[in-house]
């Protein structure tokens, strides 16, 4: 029996989302889907240039599986562009990363999901 997947840590509530070529139906369209880890692991590697063992640490997985992750993130992304097809961006084992702030008057703390404006 497997070891269950370890759920990774994203930094944003994602947001379903579908991408397609303009002009075609998306029912007429091969759909491929990007977990939303794959996305926030190209998020931390390509677009905000994390070396590998930061973006890692950041998304609580080993270097060796955001490698893997990315990998498969870039192949899907290009595929999709290539062979002009739907991208949809849903699913996954993942987590939404949270942080504590602490009241430096009365000295509560509260857990709040990083990212979300409050």
């Amino acid at each position: 029996m497997p070891r269950p997947r370890k759920r990774r840590r994203v930094w944003h509530e994602p947001k379903p989302a579908i991408f397609k070529p303009v002009g075609v139906p998306l029912d007429q369209l091969k759909a491929i889907t990007l977990l939303h880890e794959e996305l926030e692991a190209l998020r931390l590697v390509d677009l905000e240039g994390h070396h590998q063992e930061v973006a890692a640490e950041q998304m609580n997985v080993s270097r060796s599986t955001l490698q893997r992750i990315v990998s498969e993130a870039r192949y899907k992304v290009v595929q999709a562009l290539t062979e002009a097809a739907a991208l949809h961006i849903e699913g996954g084992t993942f987590r939404v990363a949270r942080v504590w702030w602490q009241c430096d008057d009365c000295g509560h703390l509260w857990e709040i999901e990083h990212g979300s404006g409050q």
